[in-house]
């Protein structure tokens, strides 16, 4: 069992209909580790539980050898993990840096050096830094999602569908400052429709089917396997 994130037989269910039956699963610190699976397979709802944003019916989700199952989403924040939402979920009307800020609304202390850490990882950010966010393109609003989950200043941060409606070469890019991140010392959890991307940089992936784990390794081995290969990367898919 992993010491930083562990969930033991999660089940969640939206009315009368169970998304989530029973997973166990483990996000050791330090690693890249993908979700994998078709449409309503569970997914993002594994996300948004660990989040404290859909209550667990049953089992526990554990972090740092906390129980967090209950807890309200901005002491989970204050714990370390964050999410950057399917559909990137930016604030329209507000400017790039104050998006930003936003994500570091439970910090007290000198944003400086992690505004610059952002600008780093995303030199559009820092030229549109005045710029409304609902006048950025796709791509620049999916950069700024992750950047301001990242002034949190996280020790895990789980990304739902980051490449969704991208150009190639700006899906590109987002898996490259997803490495980045991660050699920084930030662990994720990636939940992503272009499955042979996601597995190509992930140290671990769980493959996911109406709501049940069915296979795990390491990327390569899933890379690798026939079964995978035939179901999704094939072609994308969304979840």
């Amino acid at each position: 069992m992993s010491e930083f994130l562990h969930l033991e037989n999660l089940s969640v269910s939206y009315g009368g209909i169970k998304a989530v039956k029973g997973v166990t699963l483990d996000v050791p610190q330090g690693k890249i580790i993908t979700l994998i699976g078709a449409n309503g397979a569970g997914k993002s709802t594994i996300l948004r539980t660990i989040a404290g944003l859909v209550p667990a019916e049953a089992g526990r989700v554990t972090f740092e050898g906390a129980y967090i199952s209950g807890m309200a989403p901005y002491d989970i924040v204050g714990r370390g993990i964050t999410l950057v939402p399917e559909g990137r979920h930016v604030f329209p009307d507000l400017s790039v840096v104050e998006n930003l800020r936003i994500g570091a609304y439970l910090r007290k202390d000198d944003l400086t050096t992690d505004l610059e850490y952002v600008y780093k990882l995303f030199p559009r950010l820092k030229e549109r830094s005045w710029q409304a966010a609902g006048t950025l393109s796709g791509g620049e609003q999916q950069m700024l999602a992750v950047g301001r989950a990242l002034m949190s200043r996280p020790k895990l941060i789980m990304m739902d569908e980051p490449s969704l409606g991208l150009a190639p070469l700006i899906v590109k890019d987002i898996f490259n400052i997803i490495k980045t991140v991660n050699s920084d010392g930030i662990t994720v959890l990636l939940i992503e429709q272009n499955a042979n991307m996601a597995l190509k940089i992930a140290d671990w992936a769980y493959v996911l089917e109406t709501g049940e784990l069915t296979l795990q390794g390491t990327g390569a081995e899933l890379l690798a396997n026939s079964e995978i290969k035939a179901a999704y990367l094939g072609s994308t898919r969304k979840k």
